[in-house]
C-alpha cells in the first residue's frame, strides 16, 4: 500500500490505516486514525461532485515501475553491493521486459549510483533506451515529511546529477518524480511547496497503484541466498508470485470500488534480486488476466491520475486509498492481506531459523 514500505495489519489495526517504514530491513508500524468500515460515501453530496474518471470503457492495462536503480537490497540502506550482483539483477531485469516487449520506467537514487562507483551509472544507460525511461527518485532517499522545501529542492536536484544529462544527450526529457515512501507532504503546506517544486524542474509526479510488499519477501531471500539455502530460495519466490497474484486483484478491486471503474494499473516495484529472479512470473500474472501493458505516460493520461492526491498525509498509500479519501469513501483496509508470517519472520535477520 506504500513506496518502499508496506502497510499491516496489527492487532486489528486495518492496513490502511498504517505504514511501515523499512529500516535496516525491519519494519516499524505508525497508526494513523481515519479508515474504518466498508466502502461507502460519508458524505454523498461530495462524492458525487467528483466528476466520473472513466468516460468510455478501456481494455486493462498496467505500467511498470521500478525504483531505487540502479540496484538495491533489502535492508542494505546505502545500496552497497558487488558491482556482479547489481549488473546480473539489471541484466535479469531488463530481459524479463525484453522478452514480453514490456516499457517500463526506473526511478533513479542518485546516492546508489554513487555508492556502486564506475558501474552505477553504465547500469543506468539501457534503461535510457526504446520503451524504457529514467525517472528520478530523489539524491538521498529521504523521507520528505522531513524536510523544507529548500530541502526537497536540493534532493531533487542533485538526484539528477546522472541521469539528465544522459537523458537530455539522447534527446529525451526527464519527465516523472516518484517520492521515497510515497510521502507525497504531511502538511497542505509542504505539500503544496513541494508540488511546486516539481512544476518548476518540469517533472509529473508518479503514482502507484499496486504494491506487492517486495522489500519484505526480499529480505527474506537475501538471507536464504547468504545461506546457499535452495530449497528455501524457492519456497520465497513461490510465496512472492502467490501473494502478488493477491494483491494485483486486491487493488483492481479496490480501484474499482472507488472510481466505478478500473484505470490503469501502475506497479511499484524494486531493482532488487527477487524481481531479477521472478520478473517474467510478475509479467505472467498480469498477461494471464488479460492486461496490456503500457509506458507510465500512457498510464497516467487517464482521467483518474488527472489531479495529484489533494489531501495531506505523514503515510504513503497507494492511489487506490487516497482516491478513496479524496471521496470521503470508508475503506475496511483489513481486508487486504500481509505476507505470510513466516516470510515475515524469515526476512528479520537476527529472528532465529
Amino acid at each position: 500500500m506504500s513506496i518502499c514500505d508496506s502497510d499491516t495489519t496489527q492487532n486489528g489495526t486495518p492496513r490502511a490505516e498504517r505504514e511501515t517504514k523499512r529500516g535496516n530491513g525491519m519494519r516499524t508500524g505508525l497508526v494513523m486514525a481515519g479508515l474504518v468500515l466498508l466502502l461507502t460515501p460519508a458524505d454523498p453530496a461530495r462524492s458525487q461532485a467528483i466528476e466520473p474518471v472513466c468516460p468510455s470503457p478501456h481494455d486493462r492495462t498496467v505500467a511498470i515501475t521500478f525504483d531505487d536503480l540502479p540496484y538495491t537490497r533489502a535492508g542494505d540502506a546505502g545500496g552497497q553491493e558487488l558491482a556482479a550482483v547489481a549488473r546480473a539483477t539489471n541484466e535479469a531485469i531488463l530481459a524479463g521486459l525484453a522478452v514480453r516487449n514490456v516499457p517500463a520506467i526506473g526511478f533513479v537514487v542518485e546516492r546508489r549510483v554513487q555508492a556502486l562507483g564506475e558501474i552505477g551509472q553504465a547500469l543506468l544507460e539501457p534503461w535510457n533506451t526504446g520503451q524504457l525511461e529514467l525517472g528520478n527518485h530523489s539524491a538521498n532517499h529521504p523521507d520528505s515529511n522531513t524536510l523544507d522545501v529548500d530541502a526537497f529542492r536540493r534532493e531533487v536536484i542533485d538526484g539528477e546529477a546522472s541521469i539528465r544529462p544522459m537523458v537530455e544527450k539522447a534527446g529525451r526529457t526527464l519527465r516523472f518524480f516518484r517520492f521515497p515512501y510515497n510521502h507525497l507532504g504531511d502538511t497542505d503546506q509542504r505539500r503544496q511547496a513541494f508540488e511546486r517544486v516539481l512544476g518548476e524542474r518540469g517533472y509529473h509526479l508518479a503514482a502507484s497503484t499496486t504494491d506487492t510488499s517486495d522489500y519484505v519477501f526480499d529480505a527474506a531471500y537475501e538471507r536464504a541466498l547468504a545461506r546457499s539455502d535452495t530449497a528455501m530460495v524457492r519456497r520465497i519466490e513461490d510465496a512472492y508470485i502467490d501473494y502478488s497474484r493477491v494483491e494485483i486483484a486486491y487493488y483492481a478491486d479496490l480501484n474499482r470500488k472507488v472510481l466505478g471503474c478500473e484505470p490503469p494499473g501502475i506497479l511499484l516495484l524494486h531493482a532488487n534480486r527477487i524481481n531479477a529472479a521472478t520478473i517474467d512470473r510478475i509479467l505472467g500474472l498480469f498477461r494471464s488476466t488479460g492486461y496490456r501493458f503500457v509506458s507510465l505516460e500512457e498510464a497516467q493520461a487517464h482521467p483518474a491520475y488527472r489531479q495529484p492526491p489533494r489531501f495531506a498525509t505523514k503515510f504513503g498509500p497507494m492511489w487506490g486509498y487516497r482516491w478513496a479519501r479524496e471521496r470521503d469513501l470508508k475503506v475496511d483496509g483489513s481486508k487486504e492481506e500481509e505476507p505470510p508470517a513466516w516470510v515475515t519472520r524469515y526476512s528479520d535477520p537476527d529472528a532465529p531459523l
